[in-house]
């Protein structure tokens, strides 16, 4: 079964700003809590449908990401090499926090430990033009911290296990009264954890993490472009034990290429073409991706003139059926090193063509004429 719009779940439009997706979400989330309303298991599927259309949309990265490739981008197979990223920025416990815990139970709310999530990871991946616009599946080592396997990412000594936080008794937070006001707060004591390693893992010293270079497989779907963003869930920093991996965002980069320039779907070359060509008119060969293509020049052609190749440009990464242009400037290349006798010939050629002054030439003397008008509107 296909998933609903993420912006048609939160009751939305796309262009909603950051103020209204957040009430947006404490309306539908209060609506479909599982604590208000028991042994409902629509609410229940409707409160994960909110939260997460909420985690990725109330991160401008990931949103970003959703805009341009829906949720293709975090499918397994998709964009994102995985399943969807679970607690991200903007999750449920950081938004209402102290909220569902007064109405839902108050010190039982509190008690419960929020799940550390690892730090997210960027990766700047240069591709050929070729590999961008064809899709290729590419191999690459990702520094990042990854769960100890020694200990599990306990952080403690194997055959021992860490202690229950005697401040927040496994919590996690604590509670602090001020005034009228009861703040809830990460623990100073194990900050956050709710456990105290007291005999530490001697392969990460009790960090319960280490520092590892992650060989990873990346599939490049056909048509990325520069700035487009490859998300592969889990594949982050390590949230510990317990908790749950961030995701690496691979970025695109595209290096340069010897004969075109790209355009979004449409590519860009510019093709050196003798006098005589553009005169006479002929027939050109052009380079394109998928091999030689040929280009009629009609005879008085213009220096400059853009050629188009339709369906010869770059396939739309979101749309596969929708493919752009090829566009070919042909430029006139002056003729150098030139003998005696080529240039007594081009001399001899001049001078026929300034005897025929507008007939061959009407630019120029369009220009001249235009020339003339102004020094004479100065001199009057």
């Amino acid at each position: 079964m296909s998933k609903r719009d993420y912006y048609e779940v939160m009751g939305v439009e796309k262009s909603v700003n950051e103020a209204d997706l957040k009430k947006a979400y404490r309306r539908l989330a209060m609506k479909y809590h599982p604590d208000r309303n028991p042994d409902d298991s629509t609410a229940e599927e409707k409160f994960k449908e909110v939260k997460e259309a909420y985690s990725v949309l109330s991160d401008s990265e990931k949103r970003a990401t959703y805009d341009q490739f829906g949720h293709a981008a975090f499918e397994n197979g998709g964009m994102g090499g995985g399943g969807f990223g679970g607690a991200g920025a903007g999750g449920f416990g950081d938004i209402f926090g102290d909220m569902f815990g007064d109405i839902f139970g108050g010190a039982a709310g509190g008690a419960r430990q929020r799940q550390r999530r690892g730090a997210d990871l960027r990766y700047d991946l240069e591709l050929s033009l070729e590999d961008a616009v064809n899709g290729t599946e590419v191999n690459i080592t990702v520094p990042r911290m990854s769960e100890c396997d020694t200990c599990h990412g306990s952080g403690a000594k194997p055959g021992s296990n860490p202690t229950t936080c005697g401040t927040c008794q496994g919590a996690g937070q604590v509670r602090m009264q001020q005034g009228f006001f009861s703040v809830q707060q990460t623990c100073p004591q194990c900050k956050g954890d709710g456990k105290i390693v007291t005999d530490p893992c001697g392969t990460c010293h009790g960090q319960g993490r280490v520092r590892e270079n992650k060989k990873l497989s990346v599939k490049i779907p056909a048509g990325v472009d520069v700035g487009d963003q490859i998300r592969l869930s889990g594949e982050g920093e390590s949230g510990g034990a317990n908790g749950i991996n961030g995701d690496l965002y691979v970025s695109v980069n595209l290096k340069k290429h010897p004969i075109f320039e790209r355009d979004g779907v449409d590519l860009h070359c510019s093709v050196p073409i003798s006098y005589s060509t553009l005169a006479l008119g002929g027939e050109l060969e052009v380079p394109t991706l998928e091999g030689r293509a040929k280009l009629k020049i009609p005879a008085g052609t213009q220096s400059g003139k853009l050629f188009r190749l339709r369906g010869k440009g770059v396939k739309n990464v979101r749309n596969a059926s929708f493919i752009g242009d090829l566009y070919c400037k042909v430029h006139v290349e002056t003729p150098v090193n030139l003998t005696k006798k080529q240039r007594e010939l081009l001399e001899e050629l001049d001078a026929s063509i300034q005897e025929g002054g507008s007939k061959h030439s009407p630019e120029e003397s369009s220009w001249a004429d235009k020339i003339k008008s102004f020094f004479d509107d100065i001199v009057a």
